[in-house]
């Protein structure tokens, strides 16, 4: 007695090409453009006010690795995906230790400490521009 039960492969063949998902390629060219538009800032070193940062980095494969040297104090007109990067990396954490309700002690984060930061001097509808936790303050002085 014969098995006339048929199964289904799919599977890819040599010429067909993979499927790629033109509405995320979209958005990631769009993200990248956005990364890539220039904002003018004041870096801060708080770990080591008064001196440089030198790094390097690559934000998106296809772009190159860029080098930058950071003065603190100094005003520069960087991209902003660089601006973020400076302000949503640049801290370390101090732990503390907690205890649950079972009595284990368990480290946990405590606080950030800041590293470096860039503060906008410009206005821009974006958040995370602007380091968490800090506020930028203006000072008006007047003669009296």
């Amino acid at each position: 007695m014969a098995d006339n039960t048929q199964i289904r492969v799919d599977a890819q063949t040599e010429n067909q090409a993979p499927k790629v998902d033109t509405k995320k390629k979209v958005s990631l060219k769009f993200m990248r453009d956005k990364d890539r538009e220039k904002v003018k800032g004041i870096f801060r070193f708080y770990e080591a006010p008064g001196h440089t940062l030198s790094f390097s980095i690559r934000l998106y494969k296809e772009d190159p690795v860029e080098t930058f040297n950071l003065v603190d104090g100094q005003v520069y007109s960087l991209p902003l995906g660089i601006a973020k990067h400076l302000n949503k990396n640049g801290w370390y954490p101090v732990h503390q230790f907690m205890t649950d309700e079972n009595g284990n002690k368990i480290a946990k984060v405590g606080t950030k400490v800041r590293r470096f930061g860039f503060q906008s001097l410009e206005f821009i509808d974006i958040d995370d521009l602007t380091p968490v936790g800090t506020t930028l303050t203006t000072v008006e002085m007047t003669n009296i």
